[in-house]
């Protein structure tokens, strides 16, 4: 029995034709849905990145009780207890922020690990003297990544290729092995979004303006044009990625691994190119454009192939369905569910609803027909605390400016490893990080989607939130949260 994880970074699920989109270019993706069981109702859980990661890893949703870190001393981990099962598992990436500060100990749990480096600001390249940077541009332009950009002469050398080509090559090596473990990321179609001309010559893209390939997150503050043009960037950059997964697709053919390989395909978030006139992630309330994401699980043999499964799944449940399916015990801490009773016809639920969001801001539940965003009660967000072992997050440290206000105990009911207590907020001291979400949103998705017009419904906010305190309540949430947001436990 052999699986492979294959993950794409800030994947958008409703530009996808396997989820009915229209434009984007992803023969690949469709290729792969097409021997695979598609989920409609998969929802994120903890955002973004890294803390997305450690939801996969964990089985757990973790950004109640932190936000963007490493993998804990106490995390049991998905490549941890494949490990002590006897199974090697490999992982294979461009995702720089694993080896950057508050990236710690995710691909150091894997038996082996493979790294293609020059993904955004990864500190790869170096020459003392600054690049080249037009005086004017929109968004962001970042010294690291133009040095990086100027060792992509061809497309082979774009670190997303580089990542799926040794995806293959590790294939080709072990294509007589068995009970394996092996994760592909790529980082694209993250931003900045990057790639041959030649993709973006697919979307006919006439754009005359300022340099733009790296957005600001926040409020739209370009113009008409330059969006459409970043959204077509977005568009070549998948293409691109989808077009290197079809080599991986192809190595899978030639070595006739379908049979006995189980082969999941999904992402920790989507992306915002315009959409509510904003623009990112991170600052704003998670709508379904970030929330809902693609999932395919190709189950070996692929006798239910072309299934699609209307229930509610997150991130979280990957670990769980991984270990089931490699006849692996599923460690007592693990809060999602194994699928392979859906996926085998055999249940009909595993939830009754997903929450998800971004540490110390609003947080979110879905039951798959409405969605809830709850807000925290006042603007200085008081009280939010990280909880951690590990005082890192990224690319800095947690707490240098209230080492005062930091205690120490044992305050997690899953674990008895001390840990760093760290305010987040204060009320003596101003808070920012919630100036887009200090609104409580309700929106009825079956009829609006797009989340365009929240409603009042005294009766579903109940609902909801009840469905939210449950779900919070199952992920061990710290009890400040429900203080946080004027809630009762």
């Amino acid at each position: 029995m052999k699986t492979i994880v294959v993950l794409m970074d800030t994947l958008n699920r409703h530009m996808l034709s396997t989820y009915g989109g229209t434009w984007v270019q992803t023969p690949n993706i469709e290729r792969l849905a097409e021997k695979s069981v598609v989920f409609e109702q998969h929802w994120a859980g903890s955002l973004p990145c890294m803390p997305a990661r450690r939801d996969m890893m964990t089985g757990r949703t973790a950004f109640l009780e932190k936000g963007w870190g490493g993998i804990e001393p106490f995390d049991v981990t998905l490549p941890s207890t494949l490990r002590e099962a006897g199974v090697f598992s490999h992982i294979v990436t461009d995702h720089y922020h694993y080896f950057a500060t508050g990236g710690e100990n995710y691909c150091q749990s894997f038996t082996t690990w493979d790294f293609h480096r020059g993904q955004e600001d990864d500190p790869w390249h170096s020459t003392v003297s600054k690049p080249d940077i037009p005086d004017a541009y929109y968004g962001r332009v970042r010294d690291q990544y133009e040095r990086n950009r100027k060792k992509f002469v061809q497309e082979e050398d774009y670190p997303g290729p580089r990542t799926l080509k040794a995806a293959c090559d590790w294939l080709e090596s072990n294509q007589d092995e068995d009970q394996y473990f092996l994760m592909v990321e790529a980082f694209d179609p993250h931003e900045p979004f990057d790639c041959p001309q030649h993709y973006l010559d697919l979307y006919q893209d006439d754009y005359e303006g300022l340099l733009y390939n790296w957005p600001n997150y926040g409020a739209v503050d370009v113009p008409e044009e330059a969006v459409a043009h970043v959204r077509k960037r977005y568009a070549a950059n998948l293409t691109m990625i989808d077009h290197w997964l079809g080599k991986l697709l192809d190595t899978m053919d030639r070595l006739n691994v379908w049979d006995d390989t189980l082969l999941v395909f999904t992402t920790d978030h989507g992306f915002l190119l315009g959409e509510h006139e904003l623009m990112g992630k991170n600052q704003m309330h998670v709508f379904n454009e970030l929330a809902h994401i693609p999932l395919m699980i190709h189950t070996p043999g692929s006798s239910n192939a072309g299934k699609r499964i209307e229930v509610l799944s997150q991130n979280i449940d990957l670990m769980p369905t991984i270990l089931d399916y490699m006849g692996v015990p599923i460690p007592e801490p693990v809060k999602g569910h194994s699928l392979r009773g859906l996926l085998e016809g055999r249940e009909d639920k595993v939830r009754e609803a997903a929450i998800y969001g971004y540490h110390g801001m609003a947080v979110n539940v879905t039951d798959g027909s409405y969605t809830y965003m709850r807000a925290p009660l006042s603007a200085d967000n008081h009280p939010c605390f990280t909880y951690t072992a590990m005082p890192t997050t990224f690319r800095s440290y947690l707490g240098k400016g209230n080492v005062e206000s930091i205690e120490m105990g044992r305050y997690l009911p899953y674990t008895r490893y001390p840990l760093y207590k760290i305010p987040v907020s204060m009320k003596d001291k101003p808070y920012s990080g919630n100036k887009l979400v200090m609104k409580t949103e309700l929106y009825d998705i079956t009829k609006d989607y797009e989340q365009q017009q929240a409603i009042e419904d005294t009766e579903r906010e109940a609902y909801m939130i009840r469905l939210l305190v449950e779900g919070m309540r199952h992920a061990d949430a710290p009890q400040e949260q429900y203080e946080r947001l004027g809630l009762v436990p």
